[in-house]
Order: structure tokens, then sequence, then C-alpha cells
């Protein structure tokens, strides 16, 4: 049975990840994603991103 990742492709949707959180970045998960064809690539909204990089000390 397709899984729903495969689906939508099947349809020809591009799924984004809509997540730069550095925890994830630095655990590899995004890039697993990519290799096992469930994403294309990850994203985020300039605003929120630029509010994380000015709270924290993680970017």
């Amino acid at each position: 049975m397709p899984t729903a990742y495969e689906n939508l492709r099947t349809a020809g949707v591009a799924v984004w990840l809509d997540d730069l959180n550095r925890e994830r970045l630095g655990s590899g998960s995004p890039a697993r994603m990519v290799e096992a064809g469930e994403i294309v690539g990850t994203t985020t909204n300039p605003t929120i991103f630029a509010k994380s990089i000015s709270n924290g000390a993680g970017y």
C-alpha cells in the first residue's frame, strides 16, 4: 500500500517541510526525509525565521 507521501508524489505534489528548527536540522531528519522521497526540501517564513534568530542562541 502506498504511503501518503507516495500518493502525493504520484499526483505531482512537491512536499516541502516548513520548519528550519535548529534541533531538527542538526538531527539530519530533513536529509533523511529527502533521501526517502518524502519531501523535496525545507523552507520557512522569513519573518518567523528572523524572530527565531533574534530570540535565541541556537542560530
